[in-house]
């Protein structure tokens, strides 16, 4: 039986879409066709609004699916989280209008608008104050000051709640996408076997992009102080130049360190480096 996965519409599609190819399954269809095919597998695959993917995995209506932590935390949904794909991280935050002073605002009782009524009220209830949340559909920042004192959203990057004069008082709580799956279908054999092959080779592809391979040569003369700086996964692997009195070194280095470690290794005495982006690390 096919396994069924559903994938949220909108800016998330496209970094699923490649993932998936990454991985070396490719997703024929756009955000505009709800279902979409998905060659080289045998998977099922349909397009729904992020909101509604934790609830329809959680009910077994699909057997696995990405959504963000937070709509998983405010659906209360009872699924089984795989891997978190680091996709999209926001956070949740709590804002007030930019003239506004927290310390005054706090000590009334202050009306509160989110998209997200369980982990607004979560957070309200750890701060200790007195509320009254309502949902809001959309445009949340739009509510101060004339309708909410505070609304509770999900930012990236904090532009749009400047450009509404607001600022951030608390953070409810950090997100980002995640691979879940249906409970019950784990205990299938058969679909938790393509489960558990899919997630090997997403994780290989999170791991290569998080590397890149470093080769390079070196003198016998300098060689031991070029291995020092390599923090490899395991040992970098040296092997003798034909015909030449040196070596050649190749290590998989996380990719965040070369900016720093290029110029080490060119004053240590390498030559002939080559920077090589890795597919996947398994």
């Amino acid at each position: 039986m096919a396994l069924k996965m559903v994938i949220p519409k909108g800016k998330l599609y496209d970094k699923v879409a490649e993932l998936l190819s990454d991985i070396g399954l490719t997703l024929i269809g756009d955000s505009r066709n709800y279902r979409p095919t998905l060659f080289g597998c045998d998977i099922e695959v349909k397009l729904l609004k992020s909101q509604n993917i934790p609830e329809m995995v959680a009910l077994g209506q699909h057997d696995i699916g990405f959504a963000g932590m937070d709509w998983i935390v405010e659906q209360q949904a009872e699924v089984e989280v795989l891997q978190d794909l680091g996709f999209n991280p926001v956070s949740l935050v709590a804002c007030i209008p930019e003239d506004w002073q927290w310390d005054q605002v706090k000590q009334r009782q202050i009306l509160v608008a989110s998209e997200y009524k369980k982990i607004a009220a979560n957070y309200l209830d750890s701060l200790g104050v007195k509320y009254k949340l309502f949902r809001a559909y959309g445009a949340t920042e739009v509510f101060p000051p004339e309708d909410a004192d505070m609304i509770i959203d999900n930012t990236s990057t904090g532009s749009t709640i400047r450009a509404n004069r607001l600022k951030i008082v608390g953070t409810a709580m950090q997100s980002s996408t995640q691979l879940i799956a249906n409970k019950q279908v784990l205990k299938d054999p058969g679909k938790k076997k393509q489960i558990d092959d899919l997630l090997l080779l997403m994780r290989g592809v999170m791991n290569g992009r998080q590397r890149v391979l470093l080769e390079m040569n070196c003198s016998k003369d300098n060689i031991d102080t070029i291995v020092s700086l390599l923090p490899a996964m395991r040992s970098p692997t040296v092997s003798q130049l034909y015909n030449a009195d040196g070596f050649a070194i190749k290590a998989a280095i996380e990719r965040k360190l070369t900016k720093e470690l290029l110029p080490k290794l060119i004053m240590a005495g390498a030559t002939d480096i080559l920077e090589t982006p890795i597919r996947k690390v398994l």
